[in-house]
């Protein structure tokens, strides 16, 4: 899988999250402020699987989250196949919020 870099000047808030919509891939995405407004608004707002608040995306992995050894990256919203009970139609948002970590 190819990584993305998408980087755009916007005038607010919404136009970040407006890009992000349009090219994240949903997995990871962060934000740095130091306003808790906007802070929570990305928090709420933004649909991928990992959201930060003023940490690194470097601590998007599954051993940073106590899964073990990472074997796959999923982004899409749905998974299971066959016989499928309520818990596997469950999916998961991650939000951290840090204080300028980051992984050496």
């Amino acid at each position: 899988m190819a990584s993305t870099l998408s980087i755009a000047v916007v005038d607010n808030l919404d136009g970040a999250i407006a890009h992000i919509g349009r090219w994240s891939s949903s997995h990871t995405d962060a934000i740095i402020t130091e306003d808790t407004a906007a802070a929570e608004a990305f928090l709420a707002r933004v649909d991928s699987a990992i959201v930060l608040h003023n940490a690194s995306t470097q601590f998007a992995d599954g051993g940073e989250f106590g899964f073990g050894a990472e074997i796959g990256i999923a982004t899409g919203r749905f998974h299971a196949r066959g016989p499928v009970g309520a818990d596997k139609l469950t999916t998961y948002k991650y939000v951290l919020r840090g204080t300028g970590q980051v992984r050496p």
